[in-house]
């Protein structure tokens, strides 16, 4: 077995590029720029960049949710295509994503036990007790009550819907999850509980993480290595305690320098 989760070689994503209306051939857009990166087993892989750099396309790319136009991924052993051929339950079962609106992204009208029912059994093929004991374990990994289950998704804060989120995630077993923004829509201190839960998760269960966000500091704290994207392109990459204190490319430089810091008043001084 590879050490790596995630192997990406020379990935390339491109919109448009047909026929206008008119005739025209219409103008083509990279989003993403022959990218080449390794996410290593229980690794934490930080992906920062501004809007439009390409993080979410690529996010998109490794679930099964965009096709590349060029380049190669395999994922936990296999090749993106062979999972492709056989369908979104593939990858589901070797990759997760957790997505920035939490509340958004659970079902309104369904109970909490009912949104965790639908991987453990459509990708897990458990029976209903093993369900039933498999969600239990779920509400209890993620640090939530019992009774998490039989309510419903407007009853909890944003801090405890993306916990169910990630525990959604963990019902199918995959064990790598590509987190997009999981965190920006949370006050600061439930971004803090959240973030120690995630690095409590991923080295109890052996996962590893993809995590992407614009926030520098969140990165930071979490990553093990940083790539940072700019127009599609990674310019620069390697640990995150070397990358943030001696950045070698301009655009890595301008990010750190233009991240809001918290300063003490000079009163305090």
């Amino acid at each position: 077995m590879s050490d790596n989760a995630v192997e990406i070689r020379d990935l390339v994503k491109t919109f448009g590029g047909g026929r206008s209306l008119f005739g025209r051939k219409a103008s083509e857009i990279h989003a993403v720029r022959s990218i080449s990166l390794d996410l290593g087993r229980g690794e934490t892989l930080g992906i920062v960049g501004e809007s439009g750099s390409g993080k979410s396309t690529l996010a998109r790319m490794l679930v099964g949710l965009e096709r590349p136009t060029a380049g190669t991924m395999v994922i936990d052993g296999k090749p993106w295509a062979d999972l492709a051929a056989s369908g979104s339950r593939a990858f589901g079962r070797a990759i997760q994503y957790v997505f920035q609106d939490p509340v958004a992204s659970l079902n309104p009208r369904k109970t909490i036990g009912d949104i965790l029912d639908v991987p453990l059994r459509l990708l897990c093929n458990y029976d209903r007790a093993r369900r039933q004991a498999r969600k239990r374990e779920l509400v209890d990994a993620v640090q939530m009550p019992a009774d998490t289950l039989d309510r419903y998704p407007h009853e909890f804060s944003g801090g405890q819907a993306q916990r169910i989120a990630i525990a959604r995630a963990l019902a199918a077993e995959a064990r790598i999850l590509v987190l997009d923004e999981p965190v920006s829509a949370l006050d600061v201190s439930v971004q803090a509980q959240v973030l120690l839960l995630l690095q409590q998760l991923r080295d109890d269960l052996g996962l590893s993480y993809l995590f992407i966000s614009h926030d520098l500091a969140v990165v930071e704290s979490i990553s093990d290595r940083v790539a940072v994207m700019y127009l599609g392109e990674v310019v620069e990459s390697g640990p995150a305690a070397q990358l943030f204190a001696d950045p070698q490319h301009d655009y890595t430089r301008s990010l750190i320098v233009s991240a809001p810091r918290l300063t003490a008043p000079d009163s305090a001084l």
